[in-house]
């Protein structure tokens, strides 16, 4: 990948430009992403590694923007990125000994249970609600947990993140998106570190993503904090199920099609 094409280069960019708005409010940015990547000729390795590259520019843009308009509470976060970072790291290190099948057995069911929490839930809304655990335990058990499934395997992270804010800690969904994507800039940031390290990114290509990550991001952003639930209860279901038919439909050797008889 010595050089790069006017038109992938301009690809590249609005490939990055529309995952970054996708993933600041809804994640699943990487269902754009990753095929581009992949079509650009790269081993899914580096592919994997150069999502990670551009889908840091993203949330890390992301989370900037909700903390600089004040939708972010810094209490106890410091904590939760913590467990998150080593929960992602451990997920990076654990991708290249455990056969990742199996979490494509059940994550589409996950998914799908997202999809319909989000859209018939009452608790769902730009209201508060009662808090259920407290926010430690959050952090070990959520942070922790998704950090590793996001270092380690990573589709729908993100409505993962807002799911657990909204039922475990009883945030608006404003909020749960806003304080996702700092989870989420954390996961990404420390499976890229791992990356790095393996010399596995392609950085031709991920930074002219990043560039269109940067600018895609921000606008999602934007429009998040304008349009609160409106906006994000809709692209939630439909990224939930998105991936759902990704991870199953798209997949012949997903033991979840096989065994639905596909």
């Amino acid at each position: 990948m010595e050089s790069l094409s006017f038109e992938l280069l301009g690809l590249l960019f609005l490939t990055g430009l529309l995952a970054g708005t996708l993933d600041s409010i809804a994640g699943g940015g990487g269902l754009i992403a990753f095929p581009v990547l992949l079509g650009t000729g790269i081993s899914p390795l580096q592919a994997l590694a150069t999502n990670k590259l551009q889908g840091s520019f993203g949330t890390t843009t992301a989370a900037l923007h909700f903390l600089r308009h004040g939708e972010i509470d810094r209490q106890g976060l410091l904590f939760a990125m913590l467990c998150t970072f080593v929960g992602a790291a451990l997920g990076t290190v654990a991708v290249s000994h455990i056969d990742s099948r199996l979490l494509m057995t059940f994550i589409p069911v996950l998914l799908i249970a997202n999809a319909i929490y989000f859209l018939i839930s009452p608790r769902v809304g730009d209201v508060e609600r009662h808090r259920r655990i407290s926010l430690g335990a959050f952090s070990l058990i959520i942070g922790t947990g998704l950090g590793f499934y996001d270092g380690f395997f990573g589709p729908g992270t993100g409505a993962f993140f807002a799911l657990a804010f909204i039922s475990l800690l009883g945030f608006s969904m404003k909020k749960a998106t806003a304080h996702s994507k700092v989870l989420n800039m954390t996961s990404n940031l420390a499976a890229l570190l791992f990356f790095i390290l393996g010399g596995h990114v392609v950085w031709s290509i991920g930074l002219v993503m990043a560039a269109g990550q940067v600018i895609g991001a921000t606008a999602g952003a934007h429009l998040v904090i304008r349009r609160g639930t409106a906006l994000i209860r809709p692209l939630l279901v439909i990224v939930s199920i998105a991936l759902t038919v990704k991870l199953v439909v798209a997949d012949p050797a997903n033991p979840l099609r096989q065994w639905l008889g596909f």
